[in-house]
């Protein structure tokens, strides 16, 4: 089996990066953008997950390896039952005139993970719908994302 490639996403976002920081890291925003609560107290060493509306499942779990708010964050990432095939995902948040230059990068994937082809389909719809969000205040319809453009919500 081969190891998948690092998922490598870039969008620029008319905003600060102190909201896109909020953005990424309180479920105040997320359940609006990408309709789950994240959890976590962001200091290094800790748990986060990111779990349902209605917190009855968690959808993905790990720690947090490095928080420089508002320029970066490193998370280990996992799904709850299956913590082996494990990853790791980089948010790099940079100012860039009157804007945020948003980078995130999804990799450390196992051979054969099947964590990788999620990613792949997942975060540019969620990236999306928080560009979306916080350069609009309006979130995105990501209920029909299931069956569209070969992907899967997130």
């Amino acid at each position: 089996m081969t190891k998948p490639s690092d998922f490598i996403y870039t969008t620029y976002i008319k905003s600060t990066p102190e909201k896109v920081w909020a953005a990424i890291t309180n479920s105040e925003f997320t359940r609006q953008y990408w309709g789950h609560n994240i959890i976590s107290d962001w200091k290094k060493g800790s748990e986060w997950k990111l779990v349902t509306l209605d917190e009855k499942m968690v959808k993905a779990v790990g720690e947090v390896l490095e928080s420089l708010p508002p320029q970066r964050l490193v998370l280990s990432w996992a799904k709850p039952d299956n913590k082996t095939d494990g990853s790791r995902a980089v948010f790099e948040i940079e100012a860039v005139a009157d804007m945020v230059c948003l980078r995130v990068v999804h990799g450390d994937f196992k051979a054969g993970s099947d964590l990788a082809g999620k990613v792949s389909q997942g975060w540019p719809l969620v990236l999306s719908g928080l560009k979306s969000f916080l350069e609009t205040g309006k979130p995105l319809d990501i209920s029909w994302a299931a069956n569209s453009c070969g992907g899967k919500a997130a």
